[in-house]
């Protein structure tokens, strides 16, 4: 069975289109193969592929001479990969400025380009929007029942049923939400995509994005290392002694510059730490999560198939909050909000705050299955109670993301969701 081309509907097309509304132009970046492209091919009037074999050497000698000639064509006008003439930044943001109309340019990239000294902001001309693979619900595979905005809104008559097993959960995450994974009805060829993505970050791209030559060994192994740490506050350090002990000539000057690579590739996606006004004077810590781009990079780097998940409870939890981080933070995205993790010097620990611009936000623990639900739902609310509220707003909401079937909330106000009903 082949892979079909079918452009299945993101969330982010909406914003995308808000964006030109707005601005001149729309900077779309994200992880390679996460759908960028596709998302601008759909809105955009005509297209510039910057990489096309057959044209770069003349779009290349343009850029050079006359960039201006790349930006003629239709609008709006998509720039795929614009970050290989870096010069095409400047030719964007003066273009704004001369025509004065909205919606003029999308550029698309897949690596954060080396800014040079005469590179302008882009601020008032360019907006940016990031782009992340796709959710369950974009995917298909969650029902969408259950609303995030609906519940930030208030509403409390909202019920759903998750149809997706802890084996489609599993399947889901060791496949990742790469769109050409999603559109392979093959599942062992949808399952390949991640590796395929993996193996190619590992033995070309980190090497690429910053022109510097890497070990494609210490690559697999910091990758690993990360992978184990996953959903973790794992400091470089505690990275770099578990790397040690394998290859002990590792400094710390070259697992930074392996990670700030990462970084430049959209690879590593780190959650950071939020930081309230609480009632009492307890120290928050500060420490960002470890995450990826998507969950599927971390069981490909630990070679975690669907069956081994199942014989490793701990990872597979840790690998489904990744999950439902990632979900987490497409829907906060279309609310114009924020996703970060909270934890004190008490101990106390929340795995994710969602923060909206306006100042509302909610809590969330992550529990995947349906023992540990009832004492979230009590550290909750411990939380909550913290929260020095003539500081900042009351939560909108307290919420369990589980892997179980039914969505309720509870007498104390707590709402229990299945990954598989949320959607933005």
């Amino acid at each position: 069975m082949k892979m079909t081309n079918r452009y299945l509907p993101r969330i982010a097309d909406a914003k995308l289109a808000l964006a030109l509304e707005a601005m001149g132009a729309v900077l779309i970046e994200g992880p390679k193969w996460c759908g960028k492209t596709r998302t601008a091919e759909h809105i955009a009037k005509s297209v510039l592929y910057m990489q096309d074999p057959d044209t770069f050497d003349e779009n290349m000698l343009k850029a050079k001479i006359k960039p201006s000639l790349l930006l003629e064509g239709e609008t709006p006008r998509l720039l795929d990969e614009w970050q290989v003439a870096p010069v095409l930044w400047n030719a964007v943001r003066f273009a704004v400025d001369k025509r004065q109309k909205s919606g003029q340019f999308i550029l698309t990239g897949s690596v954060v380009p080396v800014r040079t000294d005469d590179m302008h902001s882009g601020t008032g001309r360019i907006s940016r929007m990031k782009m992340r693979t796709m959710s369950l619900y974009e995917s298909g595979e969650s029902s969408g029942e259950i609303s995030l905005r609906d519940i930030f809104d208030g509403k409390t008559e909202l019920f759903g049923k998750s149809k997706v097993t802890l084996e489609q959960i599993a399947f889901a995450l060791t496949r990742g939400g790469w769109p050409a994974a999603v559109n392979e009805s093959n599942e062992i060829l949808s399952l390949k995509k991640a590796s395929d993505y993996y193996e190619a970050v590992v033995s070309e791209d980190i090497s690429r994005v910053d022109k510097v030559e890497k070990k494609a060994d210490r690559v697999r192994s910091l990758m690993r290392s990360l992978s184990r740490n996953i959903s973790s506050e794992a400091g470089t350090t505690t990275i770099l002694n578990d790397l040690r002990a394998n290859d002990e000539s590792l400094s710390q000057v070259t697992i930074d510059q392996y990670i700030n690579a990462l970084k430049m590739l959209f690879v590593i996606d780190d959650l950071p730490a939020w930081s309230p006004g609480l009632r009492s004077k307890t120290a928050i810590r500060t420490t960002a999560k470890r995450h990826f781009s998507d969950p599927s990079i971390a069981a490909a780097a630990l070679g975690a198939t669907t069956e081994r998940l199942f014989k490793d409870f701990n990872t597979f939890g840790l690998l489904f909050e990744s999950l439902c981080i990632r979900d987490m933070r497409i829907y906060a995205d279309s609310l114009d909000g924020d996703i970060y993790h909270y934890r004190d010097a008490r101990g106390v620990e929340v795995d994710a705050i969602i923060q909206k611009r306006d100042g509302c936000w909610g809590a969330v623990e992550v529990k995947m299955g349906s023992g540990d639900i009832e004492k979230a739902a009590e550290n909750l609310m411990r939380f909550k109670a913290n929260i020095d509220t003539e500081r900042m707003k009351e939560p909108s909401f307290l919420m369990v993301l589980t892997a179980t079937e039914t969505a309720f909330q509870m007498e104390n106000g707590v709402w229990i969701v299945p990954l598989g009903c949320l959607r933005d």
